[in-house]
């Protein structure tokens, strides 16, 4: 006979030795208003690629409501056990969307995993790695931009070459040997290029001024991206700033638990854009972290006041576009395409139609609609290289269900397109990985050189 729910949740987290009115005795401890709702109806669980991979109850989302709400009342403790399916969530939120009681199951999660760092911090070189990462590097532009010039040093100086022809990459954790493989060209950040700028003006008439989120990873990996966001906003009549103060959004640190570090960069990022009527971004899980800021400062009514006051600037690119009226192309860009929803922009944000709209708004594309489009790839922040296996198994359902015949697979968040670039790479495709605003601005650009040919101008 199967074990039930109970059971099985029973012996993935081993009862406290001493039961207490609650077990959170820690900072942040999760808000028992999200858990409330939720009466174990088992309809999130063809959403959760965890237990879609598993089929255990602990590793599913009201598996993990469940662990989170027992927690609570004193019946299991902040050990490993409990840790363990905490961390192997996705984070996807497709499970909210799943909900009929709107269960915030995502905020849980991240609050529980600040409990575990709390109780049970990384230690020996798993805490070197980590520290060196998300405290080291990350929030700092300028040690990013330097990782981005050494990059693009192994890159032009014929190293990356003579190491993939000398199988060297052999001697690397698989998961790496594949992620480096797929490493797009590093050029020149929009950090730098536009330093010297107060702003990047708006071609002909100003209708409006945006400031815009460069990201850490994404204005190294992909600052071509970040050019072509500038680019479209530009051409639609938006000046565009790009604040110098700005840093890390912190979803990496909230997901990975460790919540005062979040904070931390989440008022420098609110100060940085305060003058700001409108905060662009091109990331999905960047734009989902800033839209959450209220939540990492729910028990400080001055911080959480200014943070919803910014989350309410912040627009994804394809959302902004939609809303304020973008000129559609006139040139055509002739590719099979299909769209990939990345998690935190369906699933967090609620952006669903607007990219799609774009990209059938571009002359002669032709779209085909991927089935299950919102289901996760198994990036996740960086997801994929903590949990390789899982991730790898969540990616492989993914390709799945991309269709054959397209030449092209757009979507709008960076760690998606490295992680889907994998895919197309591991399953023979020969698809190319674009993000949605790069389409509309080659289409623009071939717009400009027709003009430019007809007028005798360039």
């Amino acid at each position: 006979m199967a074990k039930s729910l109970a059971a099985q949740l029973e012996e993935a987290a081993p009862p406290c030795a001493e039961a207490s009115p609650s077990n959170y005795l820690l900072k942040d401890h999760p808000d028992e208003n999200k858990w409330a709702d939720c009466v174990h109806c088992g309809m999130c669980l063809e959403s959760c690629p965890t237990y879609l991979e598993t089929g255990k109850e602990q590793h599913s989302p009201r598996g993990r409501v469940h662990l989170i709400k027992s927690v609570a009342e004193g019946q299991i403790s902040v050990n490993e056990q409990f840790a363990d399916p905490v961390f192997q969530c996705l984070d996807c939120r497709a499970c909210t969307t799943a909900c009929p009681a709107d269960v915030d199951v995502g905020g849980l999660i991240e609050e529980a995993r600040g409990q575990v760092r709390q109780a049970l911090p990384l230690k020996g070189w798993k805490g070197a790695v980590s520290g060196f990462f998300l405290k080291g590097l990350f929030p700092h532009p300028n040690r990013m931009q330097t990782v981005g010039s050494f990059l693009k040093l192994y890159q032009k100086s014929g190293l990356q070459s003579a190491v993939r022809k000398t199988g060297a990459l052999k001697i690397m954790p698989p998961h790496l040997a594949d992620m480096e493989a797929i490493m797009p060209e590093i050029k020149k950040p929009v950090q730098k290029k536009f330093k010297d700028y107060k702003f990047v003006p708006a071609e002909g008439q100003t209708k409006a001024r945006v400031a815009m989120l460069t990201g850490c990873i994404m204005d190294v990996m992909f600052s071509d991206i970040n050019e072509s966001t500038i680019n479209v906003l530009t051409h639609n009549g938006n000046d565009v700033e790009i604040p110098k103060k700005q840093t890390c959004c912190g979803a990496l640190h909230v997901h990975a638990g460790d919540r005062d570090m979040g904070r931390k960069l989440a008022k420098q990022n609110i100060e940085a854009f305060e003058d700001a009527e409108k905060v662009v971004v091109n990331a999905a899980g960047c734009g989902c972290a800033l839209k959450e800021y209220p939540e990492l400062f729910k028990d400080d009514p001055v911080w959480k006041e200014k943070a919803e006051v910014f989350s309410e600037k912040v627009q994804d690119i394809s959302k902004y576009l939609y809303d304020t009226g973008y000129e559609k192309p006139k040139s055509e860009i002739n590719k099979k395409i299909t769209y990939h929803d990345a998690c935190h922009l369906a699933h967090g944000q609620g952006v669903r139609h607007e990219p799609r709209q774009l990209l059938n708004d571009i002359p002669g594309v032709e779209y085909t609609e991927m089935a299950n489009s919102d289901t996760c790839c198994g990036s996740a922040g960086i997801y994929n290289i903590t949990n390789p296996q899982m991730a790898g198994a969540v990616l492989d359902r993914k390709m799945e269900n991309v269709p054959e015949e397209v030449e092209m697979i757009s979507m709008g968040n960076p760690g998606c397109m490295l992680q889907m670039a994998m895919g197309v790479q591991k399953h023979g495709r020969r698809s190319e990985i674009v993000h949605t605003v790069q389409l509309l601005d080659w289409a623009y650009q071939k717009d400009k050189k027709a003009m430019e040919s007809t007028t005798g101008k360039g």
